[in-house]
């Protein structure tokens, strides 16, 4: 069962986070625990070099955690990035890049995550980045 709606994220993004929207971060699906999120290309994002920035693709895959951790908590919008750990593969072309974002495991302080970022569509030959990370969950009442 999924804990938040494409629309609520949407909605957390316009009030709390101005960077996702910054980079162009939304939600292409959500199910339990999972998420693909996109990072619509903008020239604004390119680096010298002609590659999208690190700390755009960064932003892409904390984002895809938050949004992989609240399918399972609901919006919490308190959960906050502990650790990220961040491989990159390979440049990444001028194109949107996607994030496939998944809960390894979630207690009920921390969550664990690990997303893939690939540019332009998935698959192997596309993936430019691998992603580990853990969320802290505040308590409840």
């Amino acid at each position: 069962m999924v804990h938040i709606t494409k629309q609520q994220v949407i909605d957390i993004v316009e009030r709390e986070l101005p960077f996702a929207r910054y980079v162009g971060a939304e939600v292409d699906e959500i199910g339990p625990g999972h998420v693909v999120c996109r990072m619509r290309y903008k020239p604004e994002l390119v680096r010298p070099g002609g590659t999208i920035s690190g700390p755009a693709l960064m932003s892409l895959a904390d984002f895809a955690m938050f949004v992989a951790v609240m399918s399972l908590i609901g919006p919490v919008e308190l959960a906050v990035t502990t650790n990220l750990n961040i491989n990159f593969l390979r440049k990444p072309g001028q194109e949107d890049v996607l994030a496939v974002g998944s809960v390894l495991k979630q207690g009920k302080r921390l969550a664990v995550m690990e997303v893939d970022l690939y540019s332009g569509e998935i698959g192997p030959d596309n993936m430019v980045a691998h992603v580990t990370g853990t969320y802290s969950i505040p308590p409840t009442g």
